[in-house]
Parts: C-alpha cells; structure tokens; sequence
C-alpha cells in the first residue's frame, strides 16, 4: 500500500524506505556505532594501564662503544698536551691580499677549489716572499675594471715584513688560477712558478737581477704543451734521474660551464649548489719532461700515468693532491696522488722513465673498509723515525683523514701500506671535518713530525641541510707524541686554544710553511677560496734547538728537490726530505728545518742527493740554532 504523503516514486529501491525514514535508521545506527567504540576504548585504555603499571623494567641505557682500533688506540701520556701558538698577523706584516673566485650565485665548482699559495724565494735574499694564487671573474661576468684580478707576489723585507711587488713582476696576469709549483727548470739559481689553472696553466721563468725586485717572464706558449683543462695541485720533481726538473699536473674533472650547470646539484633547503665530483668525468694528468732547452714536452701516455677504467676507456683520475717520496728506496722518486671520490694512484718508478700504477695492490688505493674517499691535500713524512713512510690525506666530511703507514719489517719495494689514522690518533678527530691542506711539520721544534690540517666546507649553505657541518671550520693541530710513549699512538689533538688562532674558523684550502721571520720556527699561510687568506705565524716560546738546512745541488736541480737528508743527535736518526710539493694547490719553503728539542748539537748529517751519491757531514761542522748551506761535492 502506498502512502499519500509519499508517493511511490519517492521511496528508495534498495530499502522500499522513504528518504526521511532511511536517514532516521542511519542516526540510529550511528549511535550505536558510536556507544561501541567509547566502550572499546575505554577497555583499551583500562588493558593499558595495568600493562603499564606491570610492564618489565628496561634494561639500563648504556653508551655506545666505539669501534676499536684496527691496533688499538692508546692512552695519551703525561706531557702530551703543550702550547704551540699561532697567532694570525697577517694585516699588521703588510700582506692585505683578497682573493677573488668569480662567484655570483650560480654555484660553478671551481669557485670553490680554490686557491693556492707559495712560500718561495724569489728575489734571491735568503727569505721566504708569498705568490698568492688568484682567481678571476667568469668571462660573462668579467668588467672592465683598470686592474683585473691576477696573482699577487709580496717580498719579505726583514722579520717578515712584507710589501707587494705584484705590479709590474710579469706575474700579474689575469686567470682562474688554482694551484703552483717552485722550482728551478733552468738550472739559474733562481725559483720559477708553475700556476695551474681552469684552462691554460701557466709558466713562468724568473729573470730577476739576483737580489733584486722578482721580474717573471711569460713562456707558457714557448715552453709548455697547449691544454685546457681544469689543472690541480703540480710540482716539480726528476723523475727520470736526468739532473733537470720535470712537471707533474694533476687535473681534477672534465669541466665547463655548461656541464656544471647540466648537472644541476642542489641541496634540499638550500637549492642549487656546489656538487661533488661523481657528476663529473674523469680527467687524465699531465707528465711533463724537461727537455734540457727550456721546453717541456708531454710523456704522459708513455710513461704510463694515464689510468683509464678497464670497462670503458674513460680517464679514471680525478686528481686534487701530489707528492714526491721514493718509497722503495730505490733512488727514484715515486708519484702519490689523491683523487676525489675515485682510488688514489701511487705510481711506482720503474728508473727506465715509465711508472706502474700501484695503489690497490699496495693498500694505498682505498680505506680500510675498501671504500674510495673525497681525497684532497697529501704529505708524506717518517714521522716515527723508525724507517716507516707515513702519507697524510684530507678527505671529505664524515670521513676521517687517511694516514698509510708502510709495513714495519716488510721489504720496501713490497710497497704495502695500511691506514692507521685510527690507531695512531687522528681518525676520530678528523671525521667531523672537511679537510683540505695536511702538513707534517714539526712545529714545536722537539725533533718530532707533528701533523697539521686546515679545513672547510665547500657549500656555504651546507648548516641549513647538515647541522653538524659549518662552511668555516677551524684548523687541527695533531702533536706527534711518539717519543713520550714509543709503544702508543703517534699524535694528539691539541684541545682548546692550545694552537692559538690556527683553531679560528675559517674556510681553509692551499696551506703551506716557512720560516717566514727569521727565528727558526715554521709559520703558515692559509688560503681561502674568496676574501683574506691567514698568515700564522708561529710564536712559539719554549727553547728548544733547531738547525736550518739550504742543499745546493751541482746540475740543474740547484735546489737538490727530492734530496733526502738524515740528521743523528743523542744517537737517534731522524729524516726529511728537500720537496716543495705538498698539502693542497701550494709549494712550501725548500730548506729544511729540524727540530732537536733540548740537545745542543747533532752528531752527524748525511745528504743522500737527486743523483743518488751521499755526503756525510761531521755534526760538529753544523752550527745549531742557524741556517746551514750544504753544496754538494764537485758542485
């Protein structure tokens, strides 16, 4: 039957329900629904807390414990902790240098890789100068300003007082400039300058009147080969035993504007940014031999420094950091390599004029986990005076820096190393940094190698997506502690404001040293990428001896570059090495300085020279606490 006052049409098919009665069994319904689930909960929340109540107890919190050492790392002795300041005096000793990198937002990587510095004399009076390497405005970018940016040279007057000679030097010509080298290739007794850069590196030849203004010669189109790649940290060495210098270049990554910007690295929060190497290909490096006419031509392919991946043919090297060591003990000098993101090379001299490429057969390619690492500045030091080569590498944040340690007891020509930077005292400390520049020098003067780096991120932003990393980071000072305790770790951090203004913040990239104020310690110049660089200069105020050492070389290596010299005092040997070519993008002095601590004079010096023959010098003939000038025989 159907209801006058809703007609059939108005009831729904499924139900035979009118509209206004299906809406009241829907409120019905909820309701009950509803009584359901206050029900529900309230049991739940009865059943929770009598779990509660009668839950087991958990177990006690504990710290987590670090990973041990590889060795185990040991205690730091009595004593280890001491003052080594450094005080940053750069503006008052006339230096007022500001680099430039081109950056205006768009994030193009070399703007960031930036830049190096050389302590050198170039004027030919016994004092360190500083070749500041610039870099230059983006061509599209580029104004016509009277005076464009281009390296700047400053000359030491006295104590480390300085004024800029860079006007006029022939040096001040304008390029993206990232890394130099030192050293004589013509054999004149005067230090010449190799800059690398994005595009044509350069060379120039020093033609100063001895003791006079530094005069630089442009030869690059006469001297050197036509490239245009993006060229890294380089030196000087003689690699084949010829008595002239060689060039070695490292090259970073196959580089242009248009690829920078088509990879399109950004970081979330930050936007674009500064991208790493893994979006870019490979590049080879150069090795230059010197012809013996003021020429250099290019022996890369043959001498077998090329490294290309097996599956594809491509370059494999992306290439930061070079140092020169004749880790076999076979009178040539070996090439070290660090490369970002990519194995480390260590180029094994064969003495016929070839190399082969070493480094995983060797331990020297990889961490300790088998993992290649964001690799930037090298050095290498016998550090523990024990026979053993040790090679410091700055890697990337979140990455502890690399110390490989030649086996103990292994024959030398073996070539096998393993990292101990967690055994000997860096790892840790190093992890939380990005590191650039490393130095092993010994900076308290107590006749042991003590390890340096400088550090800073590459990304200003990099705070807005890692809160643990900042842009500026502050520098690290690690006290080589090996003869406190023989038997334990080799380093320590030096804690606080034990380093004076090393530990600043700052963004640190090419470290070098010298004695750049005549009192026997070593002092350093770190550059950044953009603005001031930091001369610290080491104000260091125990009495410990020293002795200063200038090598003469017969030949064309007047500098006696790869020269190896052993000092004996108080029955214990200690050595180093003539070599201008370390850290990051930079050259360091070529006299060598060691530390004796408390003793008042050495017993013996021995001189092992570039050509391999040996001079042994009576220690009472060294005067301590001076400069020494050693010629070697038929010189």
């Amino acid at each position: 039957m159907t209801n006058a006052n809703h007609p059939e049409s108005d009831r729904l098919p499924e139900t035979n329900a009118t509209a206004e009665e299906a809406a009241a069994a829907d409120r019905r319904v909820g309701k009950a629904v509803g009584a359901s689930i206050a029900l529900l909960l309230l049991v739940g929340a009865i059943a929770g807390g009598a779990w509660w109540l009668t839950r087991p107890k958990p177990d006690p919190v504990r710290p987590v414990e670090p990973v041990p050492a590889p060795t185990g790392a040991k205690a730091v002795p009595p004593g280890a902790i001491v003052e080594v300041m450094y005080a940053e005096t750069g503006p008052s000793m006339g230096i007022n240098f500001e680099r430039t990198n081109g950056a205006t937002g768009e994030k193009l990587l070399p703007e960031t890789m930036g830049g190096g510095v050389a302590l050198a004399d170039f004027d030919g009076d016994d004092t360190p100068d500083v070749l500041f390497i610039n870099g230059d405005h983006w061509p599209w970018n580029r104004t016509e300003a009277a005076i464009q940016p281009s390296p700047h040279l400053y000359v030491n007057l006295n104590k480390g007082q300085f004024a800029e000679a860079t006007n006029r030097s022939g040096i001040d010509v304008p390029m993206q400039g990232m890394g130099v080298a030192v050293g004589d290739y013509d054999g004149d007794g005067k230090s010449d300058v190799f800059i690398s850069a994005v595009g044509q590196d350069r060379l120039f030849r020093n033609v100063t009147e001895m003791r006079g203004v530094p005069r630089f010669e442009d030869v690059t189109d006469q001297a050197i080969p036509k490239e245009s790649q993006w060229g890294a940290s380089a030196g000087f060495l003689d690699f084949d035993r010829d008595g002239d210098l060689d060039l070695f270049v490292c090259n970073y990554v196959e580089w242009s504007p248009e690829i920078d910007r088509k990879v399109g690295f950004s970081l979330t929060g930050s936007g674009r940014a500064y991208g790493p190497p893994t979006g870019f290909a490979g590049a080879d490096s150069f090795l230059w031999r010197n012809e013996g006419n003021g020429t250099f031509k290019d022996v890369s392919v043959e001498a077998g420094i090329q490294v290309r991946n097996e599956a594809t043919g491509k370059p494999v090297g992306k290439s930061l950091g070079v140092t020169f060591v004749d880790v076999d003990r076979d009178g040539f000098l070996e090439i070290l390599v660090a490369n970002d993101g990519v194995v480390n090379f260590l180029f094994r001299n064969k003495g016929d004029g070839t190399f082969e490429e070493v480094g995983r057969r060797s331990g020297f390619a990889f961490d300790r986990a088998g993992s290649a690492r964001g690799a930037m500045g090298i050095d290498a030091s016998w550090y523990r005076d024990d026979g053993r080569l040790g090679v410091a590498i700055g890697n990337f944040a979140n990455e502890m820096s690399a110390l490989y340690v030649s086996r103990k007891g292994d024959d030398q020509k073996a070539l096998r190393f393993a990292d101990d930077a967690i055994p000997e005292g860096i790892g840790p400390a190093t992890r939380r940094v990005l590191t650039f520049g490393v130095l092993f020098i010994d900076a308290d003067l107590d006749g042991w190698e003590d390890l340096l780096q400088c550090n800073g991120h590459i990304e200003e932003e990099i705070n807005r997506t890692y809160q643990s990393q900042r842009y500026r980071q502050p520098g690290q000072l690690f006290r080589n502690i090996a003869g406190l305790a023989p038997d334990g770790q080799a380093f320590c951090e030096l804690p606080g404001r034990k380093a004076g203004d090393l530990t600043n913040e700052m963004i640190g990239r090419g470290m070098a040293f010298a004695d750049v104020d005549g009192d026997g310690d070593l002092d350093l110049m770190i550059v950044q990428p953009k603005g001031i660089p930091y001369f610290l200069r080491n104000d260091l105020a125990n009495r410990n001896h020293w002795i200063r050492i200038k090598l003469v070389g017969k030949g064309k290596n007047r500098d006696a570059i790869g020269a190896e010299i052993d000092v004996i005092a108080e029955g214990r040997a200690r050595r180093k090495q003539v070599m201008p070519t370390r850290s990051y993008l930079s050259a360091s002095e070529k006299i060598v300085t060691f530390g004796l601590g408390e003793a008042a004079a050495i017993d013996t010096l021995r001189v092992r020279w570039p050509d391999g023959s040996e001079q042994v010098i009576d220690g009472g003939s060294v005067r301590v606490d001076r400069l020494n000038v050693i010629e070697q025989e038929g010189s």
